[in-house]
């Protein structure tokens, strides 16, 4: 499994070495746009309006737009300079909660965390702690030049982080619209939804869920490509050097024709012209 990330996690004077590795892995299916006469892939070009042309990645930089059409630049140095300051931080447990106390719209990521060198005996212990006092951890992480809240747990015997939204990115649920405030429900409705729900209720078993609509999909693609139903994109011959030459040295003929003919035929007009008055001074 792929290191994405080397720190410790420290919570008193605990000090576990770990390592960072994605838990989620993205299953969505990637299509790419082509040309429907030739089936070429489509370039998505980065083009500064304002130069009408074609600019290349260095020549681009970041900037915080503070007002409409305003903006302070920030250097790549500047990026830098932040990240040097941050990246010797440990992920330092800030406080312990119960897990419940978290409402799920605020977990974002999961990511698992395994020992580091030296690390395999104060992981074991966090972990045993954990599952013990049936708490998590609450913690901060540096991550991709971002400051990540998170929450280390326990899950299938292996600590997991899962990184959190801060309070002022889960937006108020005051602020949806046409939410109803009074519940104006008759009891008999009550009874009966409750009894529905009593009767589609089990354990949670993730393995019996599965994405429907990607496995007919791919199932869709499958068909197609034993059915001989795929497209290739259109190639065009690459130019010959030789032959450029060639065309361009017939062009150049070509075009020198004309001028040629018509001094071939103005020096025959002269020529003959010269002889008939010859002839008549004879």
């Amino acid at each position: 499994m792929h290191t994405m990330w080397k720190g410790s996690i420290s919570f008193g004077l605990v000090n576990i070495p770990v390592k960072l590795h994605a838990a989620i892995e993205d299953k969505d299916i990637k299509f790419r746009s082509l040309h429907k006469k030739c089936h070429t892939p489509i370039k998505y070009e980065k083009v500064c309006p304002n130069c009408e042309m074609e600019i290349s990645n260095d020549e681009i930089v970041k900037a915080y737009e503070y007002t409409k059409g305003k903006y302070v630049v920030i250097e790549e140095e500047d990026f830098a300079k932040l990240d040097k300051e941050m990246e010797d931080r440990a992920v330092e447990i800030l406080d312990f909660v119960k897990i419940t106390d978290i409402d799920p719209i605020y977990f974002n990521r999961s990511y698992y965390l395994s020992p580091n060198d030296g690390g395999v005996k104060a992981y074991a212990l966090l972990r045993k702690a954990l599952q013990e006092t049936e708490k998590v951890g609450i913690a901060k992480i540096m991550i991709r030049s971002k400051e990540q809240l998170a929450v280390i747990r326990v899950y299938d015997n292996t600590l997991v982080m899962e990184t959190i939204h801060y309070p002022d990115e889960v937006r108020k649920a005051n602020d949806v619209p046409n939410v109803p405030s009074v519940n104006e429900v008759l009891k008999k409705e009550l009874d009966t939804a409750i009894l529905l729900i009593d009767q589609l209720t089990s354990q949670f078993e993730p393995e019996k869920y599965k994405d429907e609509y990607r496995e007919s999909v791919l199932t869709l693609i499958e068909a197609k490509r034993t059915g001989d139903e795929t497209v290739r994109q259109e190639t065009k011959d690459k130019p010959n050097n030789v032959m450029d030459l060639m065309a361009a040295l017939q062009a150049s003929i070509d075009r020198t024709k004309p001028e040629k003919l018509e001094q071939k035929e103005g020096k025959t007009i002269k020529k003959r012209k010269t002889v008939t008055r010859t002839k008549i001074n004879a």
